[in-house]
């Protein structure tokens, strides 16, 4: 069983999500994020109604690279070992390309590729040393084609974020370290509720526990809920790109 967790981002929306679910089944948890006054509540609230675990709160802003580093290693030291890393973190800004929005696209870019090689380097570090651990990150289904319009950087970021993933579980296939890449489609967050609203939404509650679910089996990858993003996935890797432009 992975008993200490890290979870990047988990002030709000998937990540809070997740740490409601896991502290739910006795885990510990590293709970990492820039707004710590929210994380405090967080935890405070995961101590009372699950008494047995650790919570351990730490500011993090992934753009910060040595801060990352340093907050990993600290919450392995705190709690013992870190048996799963959550790099989940991210940004969901952006504007069409060439509209003089290159600041909310780089961010985002920033945040959600560079960002994210800090978390994973980090993790794996830490994995070797411990030679196992199970490294999870959160992508999007916006990830299997590009997307237009204000999704168009956010998608590529996340595209990179599944290659990435895919590429160091390659590196580590037959070893004791698990990489699994999530692609969640619609799940209601601060992040998708700026989004048109659409019936293949998936409430907050629903989406954390599909969420754990499939961390919980460990798989390479997983489309989250399974339906009918993992259809739907299908369709939008092959249709041609006027009918994808509809789905975007």
């Amino acid at each position: 069983m992975r008993t200490n967790i890290l979870i990047t981002g988990a002030s709000s929306g998937l990540g809070e999500g997740m740490a409601r679910q896991f502290a739910a089944k006795d885990r510990n948890l590293a709970l990492c994020a820039r707004r710590t006054e929210r994380l405090e509540a967080l935890a405070s609230e995961l101590r009372s109604t699950n008494p047995g675990i650790t919570v351990v709160v730490k500011e993090l802003d992934v753009n910060d690279h040595d801060s990352v580093f340093r907050v990993f290693h600290e919450c392995r030291d705190e709690l013992g070992s870190l048996d799963r890393v959550i790099a989940n973190a991210g940004l969901g800004k952006g504007q069409p390309i060439g509209t003089g929005a290159f600041a909310a696209n780089k961010q985002t870019m920033e945040t959600n590729v560079i960002g994210l090689l800090a978390q994973c380097e980090a993790a794996l570090e830490i994995f070797r040393e411990q030679k196992q651990g199970h490294l999870v990150i959160v992508s999007s289904v916006s990830a299997v084609r590009g997307m237009r319009g204000n999704v168009t950087a956010y998608a590529a970021s996340k595209s990179a974020a599944a290659s990435l993933a895919e590429g160091i579980r390659m590196q580590h296939l037959g070893s004791h370290i698990k990489v699994t890449a999530l692609l969640p489609g619609y799940i209601e967050s601060e992040m998708t509720a700026q989004a048109p609203k659409t019936p293949l939404m998936t409430s907050a509650d629903k989406g954390a526990k599909a969420l754990v679910k499939a961390i919980e089996r460990e798989p390479g990858k997983a489309y989250i809920p399974g339906w009918p993003w993992t259809v739907l996935a299908q369709v939008m890797r092959f249709a041609p790109l006027p009918i994808v432009r509809k789905l975007s």
